[in-house]
């Protein structure tokens, strides 16, 4: 089943938006680095105990219409309105 991310119109403002996640360890950076709605993909660096790493993941759409990507292995949701601009 494809997921439909094309009422996603003001993409532009995440472009080096920054999220943290804590895995328990270590705090994980996640950068948007392009949206590419017509193949509902993100790309982002991630910064990951030094090293950093551009990863494209599918975009996928939650129930309340909310667009995310799944990271590591417990396919973490990490929503795109949960960015932040990069200060």
């Amino acid at each position: 089943m494809k997921t439909k991310v094309s009422n996603f119109t003001e993409f532009r403002k995440y472009y080096l938006s920054e999220f943290e996640l804590y895995d328990g360890e270590a705090f994980i950076t996640f950068n948007i680095v392009g949206i590419d709605l017509d193949r509902n993909e993100v790309q982002v660096a991630v910064t990951d105990r030094g090293r950093i790493s551009v990863i494209t993941y599918d975009l996928l759409t939650d129930k309340d219409d909310r667009l995310y990507f799944e990271y590591g292995v417990m396919f973490e949701r990490v929503h795109l309105d949960d960015f932040e601009e990069a200060a």
